[in-house]
């Protein structure tokens, strides 16, 4: 299952808590986010065992436009957990969202 760019932005304008990651590289990351613990993709297997989540907490994972947050969601899906969400578009398309809203 995914999240839109739209519900993604209207849960964050009604306060709500996310439990955020942001598989782009380190440079990426600093240059624009919107918070979220930052593990590159290649680093995500290794760095979910100190997760503090439980496996059926809601996790969106995101990226620039949603294709490496998708590869994200399946590891983390393989690794047990059950309710993880990509963000469609990735940053781009919740850019483009924002300017539409």
């Amino acid at each position: 299952m995914d999240i839109s760019a739209a519900e993604f932005r209207e849960r964050l304008e009604q306060g709500e808590t996310l439990n955020l990651i942001d598989v782009r590289e380190a440079i990426e990351y600093h240059t624009f986010n919107i918070g979220g613990l930052n593990i590159p993709l290649s680093k995500l297997t290794e760095a979910s065992e100190e997760f503090d989540w439980d496996k059926n907490d809601e996790i969106i994972v995101v990226c620039k436009i949603g294709l490496r947050s998708n590869t994200g969601k399946l590891i983390l899906q393989q690794l047990g957990y059950n309710n993880v969400k990509n963000l469609k578009g990735g940053l781009t398309g919740l850019q483009k969202s924002e300017q539409k809203h």
